[in-house]
Order: structure tokens, then C-alpha cells, then sequence
């Protein structure tokens, strides 16, 4: 018995982990492309939002889940896979139910404050479960080949490079959505709860 096999027998939870992306792939690829339709809301005034912090939010994770994950076979059997779509879910499952429910008029205190605050903890997390999924996946792109792509006028570009510089472009995107999240957590509290002591 192989050390690997003596480990999935003693923790077989580890083994759903590492088959998340084999179980619910398909189900968060089309999720994600679904809530590309956010930044149309947005845009035509649906939802009332800023559109720039929200399309960086997006772009990471399509970028993330079709450039990185589903682009390497390897990658989607990583434990960070499981941690980042657990990230990604939490925060979903609050914000678009706050969001609907805002959308109706409906407001709960509880919900409200968590909507604005669950972020906090949360994004940071989502941000360096999305930096290592890059790092991790970095070996991949290398040795297999899915590393370069030919431009027009004779250049190429490569992958890893880009990845690495996408790396620090994702922590320079974090500060501006953390900074604009924090502001709109301060004043949308401030208005609930004027709205809360008017009723």
C-alpha cells in the first residue's frame, strides 16, 4: 500500500476535495459565465452598483476558473480548488440575495450588515486562494507546452510571464475593490440606518 493510498484511506474527505472541480465544474463554469449578465444589470441600471469594481471582481474569476483551472487537468486536483470555490460561493450566496431582495425592496438588518461585512475576511482569502492557484499552476503551463500564444507581427507571448504579472496586477486590483467596497460598506450602513430609525 502506497503512502498516497494509506492517506486517502485514513482521510477520505481529502478525496472529495481534490475531485471538486470533477463534481461541480461544469455547474461553476456556467454560474460564472451567468453572472457576467451582472455587469448588464448594472450598466442599464438594474442594479444599483458601481460597474468598474465589479468587472475586476468578474475578470479574476474568469480568468481564474477558464484560463487557470479548467485549462490544466493538473490544476483542478489541487486542494485549493475546493477552498476557492468555497470562497467564491459564500460570498455569492449572501451578495445575490441581498441583492435581490434590495432589488424588491426588501431589507433585513441582519443580512444588510452581513452582505456589507462578510467580504471583509473573505475577499482577502478569495484573492490569495486565486494568487496560489496561479503559482500552482505556473509548473504546468511551463512543462506541457499550453504556454505560449503567437500574436499578430511575428511575436508570442509567454504564458507563465503573463500569469506572473497578472499575479501582481490581482493585489493592485484587490486595494482599488477592497478600498471602493470598504467606502460603500460605510455609507450604505449610514443609510440603513437612518432608514431604520425613520420607521
Amino acid at each position: 500500500m502506497t503512502v498516497k493510498t494509506t492517506f486517502s484511506v485514513l482521510h477520505p474527505h481529502m478525496n472529495s476535495m481534490v475531485d471538486t472541480f470533477h463534481a461541480i465544474g461544469l455547474v461553476m463554469r456556467a454560474c460564472q459565465s451567468v453572472s457576467l449578465l451582472e455587469l448588464l444589470h448594472i450598466y442599464i441600471g438594474v442594479e444599483s452598483n458601481h460597474l468598474l469594481p465589479r468587472f475586476l471582481q468578474l475578470t479574476e474569476r474568469v480568468i481564474i476558473l477558464f484560463g487557470v483551472i479548467t485549462s490544466q487537468e493538473e490544476v483542478q486536483e489541487k486542494y485549493v480548488v475546493c477552498v476557492l470555490f468555497i470562497f467564491w460561493n459564500l460570498l455569492d450566496m449572501v451578495r445575490y440575495t441581498y441583492s435581490m431582495l434590495s432589488v424588491i425592496g426588501i431589507s433585513y438588518a441582519a443580512l444588510t450588515w452581513l452582505s456589507q461585512t462578510l467580504w471583509m475576511p473573505v475577499y482577502p482569502l478569495c484573492v490569495l486562494a486565486e494568487a496560489f492557484t496561479i503559482y500552482q499552476s505556473l509548473p504546468y503551463f511551463e512543462s506541457f507546452g499550453t504556454n505560449s500564444t503567437m500574436l499578430p507581427f511575428d511575436m508570442s507571448t509567454y504564458l507563465p510571464y503573463v500569469l506572473k504579472l497578472y499575479l501582481m496586477m490581482l493585489f493592485i486590483g484587490m486595494y482599488f475593490t477592497y478600498s471602493h467596497l470598504y467606502s460603500e460598506r460605510k455609507e450604505v450602513l449610514r443609510v440603513f440606518s437612518v432608514k431604520q430609525k425613520k420607521m
